[in-house]
């Protein structure tokens, strides 16, 4: 079933001037020096909670958990890569070749990061190779500062048209700050039809700002409005945004319940353990804060998801996990 575009943008529109109007007493994610407090379990989840798994997997995570991908099925990833720092212990020296293994196993059809840094990027797309591209402009404008770079397979996916917007009371202008934002915030979208199904949809990538509860929200809001403009196809909305996946968070809320989107770890029938996705290089906290989402229109089916938990002995490939669905469009 498909959206009604314009009575989710009036709706969308409502409950953003609502929840703008409850002020900042939510409490705030941890920031990215604070190691994320535990939520509460969630029901859909098992118990019984893995171990971190380390290199030497013959197959990658999401094919362990629900086997091979049928041909129609589409393989999606949100990660937040960390930006590339030089410094010891977790520079981009040490994390690349981590990151490397980890997109070599699993092979998503499409990959929504935050956070990456031109020369980062282009390591990635090297260590992807020749079937991999990417778009996405960088936040201070041209191939300047972090990116929302959306990577994907171009042997399978196909971009019809692509662009960008800043979350600001300017949202054309480069580089653009507004609500009490620390970091300039932005987000990449692209038409792709799907060569193996002949499908089209809309991937959207996006990070929310880290610091102000109302920047989150204002540019939930946005991103909300701009959703309800896209017509008829199917969406995919990756990100990371410093809100808890819950109905208590203005930005979930706002997103889920204002804009009708539906959150694949809560629809996907098949998931791994729940994890904080912000581990900080930490020990992994069970069922905490879920930060990094994976978010779909209605009619686009979850078949399965899970927290990645790769590492290398203690190296984790980003101080974030990266959240992985397996879809199928309708």
């Amino acid at each position: 079933m498909l959206i009604d575009r314009r009575r989710l943008l009036s709706g969308a529109i409502v409950l953003a001037l609502t929840v703008l109007g409850l002020g900042a007493a939510r409490a705030r994610l941890p920031m990215r020096d604070v190691r994320p407090v535990p939520g509460p379990a969630s029901p859909s989840i098992s118990a019984v909670v893995s171990p971190p798994v380390e290199a030497g997997s013959s197959h990658g995570a999401m094919e362990s958990l629900a086997g091979p991908a049928a041909r129609a099925d589409l393989e999606v990833m949100t990660f937040n890569l960390r930006y590339a720092a030089a410094v010891a212990p977790h520079s981009w020296a040490q994390r690349r070749p981590v990151t490397r293994a980890l997109l070599a196993a699993e092979r998503p059809d499409l990959i929504g990061t935050q956070e990456g840094l031109p020369d980062q990027l282009r390591d990635i797309e090297s260590d992807l190779g020749p079937d991999y591209d990417r778009i996405g402009l960088g936040r201070d404008g041209g191939d300047r500062g972090e990116h929302m770079a959306i990577f994907f397979d171009r042997t399978r996916l196909v971009a019809q048209k692509s662009g960008n917007f800043w979350l600001s009371d300017t949202p054309s202008v480069p580089g653009s700050i507004s609500w009490g934002s620390r970091s300039i915030r932005m987000v990449t979208w692209v038409l792709f039809a799907d060569r193996e199904t002949g499908r089209h949809f809309y991937a959207v990538n996006t990070h929310l700002d880290n610091y102000s509860e109302n920047a989150r929200r204002h540019g939930a809001a946005l991103l909300a409005q701009r959703i309800a403009t896209f017509g008829s196809s199917p969406i995919v909305l990756t990100g990371d945004f410093n809100s808890p996946a819950t109905s208590t968070s203005a930005v979930y809320h706002l997103l889920v319940d204002g804009a009708g989107l539906r959150d694949t770890w809560i629809t996907a029938p098949s998931k791994g353990p729940a994890y904080a996705t912000i581990h900080n290089f930490q020990t992994l906290v069970p069922n905490g804060v879920q930060a990094d989402w994976i978010l779909t229109s209605p009619g686009v089916t979850a078949l399965a998801a899970l927290m990645n938990t790769y590492r290398r002995g203690s190296q984790y490939p980003s101080d974030h996990l990266p959240v992985q669905v397996r879809l199928r469009l309708p």
